[in-house]
């Protein structure tokens, strides 16, 4: 909704676009459960996973609250945010700062249950889980300049960077026992490139702008070299991304399409505020 709406918003100060983000904040503040600390990411899969879980993709949504809060919605909406990305921080990350794609609460806010839906295995690390976490945590220190979001996310990036390939662009879960075999996920690569984009602008030390920079660009010139464009193939940008371990495999997917577009409007921005 807010890629839709916030960027419609965002080019047209249309004020129904408004109106719909901010609707949709407050609809997905019911979902929080205040006494967990995070919102409730599927209520379709509570048999499974318990009576709430929490997917690691659900950092994204925090943006949406964030905007809607200081843009006309209540406090509570960056009181939601803060919590569940401060919760999801303690609860959903290995010692290695490797993510979980999914945790399991009881009600009473104790974690029972961290494992994948779309990952490998429980253990193993999906590589657009990680890409997400990257993106969530970078876009949290944007918005708040909290360093500890800053501290937290240069963990997850080294524990992303460290496990890349050749080329940048992740084998789709990173303890595929099928490497170097296994699929790619030119997604998690744009999720990545676009947050490290983002992140090189936001800090103050030079090297570290650099540094996130440099890798961004380097995951972007893979992206967009014939390995991976599309071309006249079919009516996508890239090719390779993974969806999951059952389903979409090495195929074009529109949010692999969305961040890579996202990175190379944020490489453009870098590369006219230097000129």
């Amino acid at each position: 909704m807010y890629c839709s709406f916030g960027n419609g918003y965002r080019l047209t100060k249309d004020e129904f676009y408004k109106s719909v983000i901010l609707r949709t904040a407050d609809t997905l503040a019911t979902l929080y459960n205040p006494s967990v600390g995070t919102i409730l990411s599927w209520p379709f899969r509570t048999e499974q996973w318990g009576p709430h879980n929490t997917i690691i993709d659900n950092l994204m949504n925090l943006e949406m609250l964030l905007w809607a809060c200081k843009n006309g919605g209540t406090d509570s909406l960056c009181d939601i945010a803060n919590r569940h990305a401060a919760v999801t921080m303690e609860n959903q990350f290995r010692d290695d700062y490797t993510s979980y794609h999914i945790v399991a609460y009881d009600m009473a806010g104790k974690r029972v249950k961290a494992g994948t839906f779309q990952g490998y295995s429980d253990g193993s690390t999906w590589a657009r889980g990680q890409a997400w976490a990257i993106y969530g945590y970078g876009m949290m220190y944007r918005e708040t300049r909290d360093v500890r979001y800053l501290d937290f996310v240069k963990k997850l990036i080294e524990a992303y960077l460290v496990r890349l390939p050749d080329d940048a662009v992740p084998y789709w879960d990173f303890d595929d026992p099928a490497i170097p075999d296994a699929p790619r996920d030119a997604s998690a690569a744009s999720i990545a490139a676009s947050a490290l984009l983002d992140l090189s602008r936001c800090i103050d030390q030079a090297d570290d702008q650099k540094y996130y920079r440099d890798w961004g660009v380097r995951m972007l010139r893979s992206l967009s070299s014939p390995a991976y464009r599309s071309n006249e193939r079919n009516g996508a940008f890239l090719l390779h991304s993974t969806g999951s371990k059952t389903s979409e495999i090495d195929v074009s997917i529109n949010y692999a399409d969305y961040y890579y577009l996202e990175a190379l409007m944020r490489l453009r921005d870098i590369q006219r505020s230097s000129s």
